[in-house]
C-alpha cells in the first residue's frame, strides 16, 4: 500500500491557484525529495497532506486514510520536522521530547531519542529557547521521530547543522526508510536531496513538472554526464560519436570530452576511445540536481551554474500559507507549518 496518494489536488486562495491538479504517489520505504521555488505550491501541498488545509478539489490519502475525512488519525502516524518549529519558553530539550511522547501516547525513551540525534545529555537539560540553531534542529528531529511514524515529513532538516549533523540526518533518513517508513524530504540544499532520495518531484507554478529518479531525469533531458579522457593522441572521433546516447564529442589538445545522455553510453564510448588511443586518465562529471532543477523550473536545459538551488527553499510565497509549529502540534503530525 502506498504511503501517500494525491489525486488531482487543487488548492485555491481566492483567485490564486496555489496547486493545480497535482497527482502523486509515494511508496512505503521510499525517500521522496519534494522541490520547488518560492511560491511553487510546495508548502500548500504539504499542509494539505498533513490535514492543516482542506483541498479545493481532488483527493489526498495518507497511509490509506482520507486526510480530509480523518485528519487526526493521519497526524497520529506522521512525524514532522517543520521549517519553523517554535520552542515552549523555559522548557528543556528533554521536556519537549517527553511532551511529544505523552501527546502521541508513545513509549519511546526521550533520552534514547536525544542520543540518536546527537544532543548531549547536558544540552538536553537546558531550556530549548537558549539553543543554537543546530542544537534546536537536532531536538526538533527527535520530536519528529517519536512513535516510529509511518510517514516522516522533513522540511529543511539540515538547516543550521554542521557537516556532522548533516551526515547524521542522512543516516537517520536511510534508517527510517529501511524500517519501512516513507520519508517526504524537502530542502534547498539540493545535493542533500540527491544523496538521500529515491525519486524527486519538482513543482513549478503549482504544477508537477517532473517526477522520477535523478538519473532518469538526467536521461529525459539529455543532461546525463560528460566524460573527459586524457589520451596520448586524439584519434578519429566519428566512431565515438556513433555510440548510442552520445550527444556530443569534442577534443582540446590531449583531452577528449564525450557528453552522454544515458548511463550505458559512458562505458561504450570509453571502450571505443580506448581501442583507438592510450587513455591515461578519466573523469566523469554528472549533471547535478541543481542543473535539473533549473531546467525544470525555468525551461532552460544544459549545465546550470547552481544559482537555481537558491529558489528551492521550503518557504512559500504568493498564495501559499503555513503556520508555526509548537511541540504538541509536532507530536501529532508535526506542526502547523510545513
Amino acid at each position: 500500500m502506498s504511503a501517500v496518494e494525491i489525486d488531482g489536488l487543487t488548492k485555491r486562495y481566492g483567485d490564486v491557484i496555489a496547486v493545480s491538479e497535482l497527482s502523486l504517489s509515494v511508496d512505503r520505504g521510499e525517500v521522496f525529495g519534494f522541490l520547488g521555488p518560492n511560491g511553487a505550491g510546495k508548502s500548500t501541498t504539504i499542509n494539505v497532506l498533513l490535514g492543516f488545509l482542506d483541498p479545493t478539489a481532488g483527493e489526498v490519502s495518507v497511509l490509506g486514510t482520507d486526510v480530509t475525512a480523518d485528519p487526526q488519525s493521519v497526524k497520529a502516524r506522521v512525524g514532522l520536522l517543520p521549517e519553523a518549529f517554535e520552542p515552549v519558553p523555559n522548557l528543556t530539550g528533554r521536556e519537549h521530547v517527553a511532551a511529544a511522547i505523552e501527546t502521541k501516547r508513545a513509549d519511546d525513551d526521550p533520552d534514547a531519542l536525544l542520543d540518536r540525534v546527537g544532543l548531549a545529555p547536558e544540552a538536553a537539560r537546558r531550556p530549548a529557547d537558549d539553543y543554537s540553531t543546530g542544537m534546536f534542529q537536532r531536538m526538533a528531529l527527535a520530536v519528529a521521530l517519536v512513535g516510529e511514524p509511518d510517514l516522516l515529513v522533513l522540511d529543511e532538516p539540515s538547516a543550521g547543522l554542521d557537516p556532522n549533523g548533516v551526515q547524521l540526518v542522512r543516516e537517520i533518513v536511510r534508517e527510517e526508510s529501511e524500517r519501512g517508513a516513507a520519508v517526504f524530504f524537502s530542502s534547498h540544499i539540493l545535493d542533500e536531496v540527491e544523496r538521500v532520495s529515491d525519486r524527486v518531484g519538482i513543482l513549478r507554478d503549482g504544477e508537477l513538472t517532473a517526477v522520477n529518479s535523478v538519473e532518469n531525469l538526467r536521461e529525459d533531458l539529455g543532461m546525463g554526464s560528460v566524460v573527459s579522457a586524457t589520451v596520448d593522441a586524439v584519434p578519429d572521433l566519428d566512431p565515438i560519436r556513433a555510440v548510442d546516447a552520445v550527444t556530443d564529442v569534442s577534443a582540446d589538445d590531449s583531452i577528449v570530452r564525450v557528453a552522454c545522455a544515458a548511463p550505458g553510453a559512458k562505458m561504450s564510448a570509453l571502450r571505443r576511445l580506448d581501442d583507438r588511443a592510450t587513455v591515461a586518465d578519466v573523469t566523469i562529471e554528472e549533471s547535478s540536481l541543481e542543473d535539473l532543477f533549473e531546467a525544470y523550473t525555468t525551461g532552460r536545459s544544459g549545465t546550470g551554474d547552481g544559482d537555481a538551488g537558491d529558489g528551492a527553499t521550503g518557504q512559500s510565497g504568493g498564495g501559499e500559507s503555513s503556520a508555526a509549529g509548537s511541540t504538541a502540534d509536532a507530536a501529532t503530525a508535526g506542526g502547523d507549518r510545513a
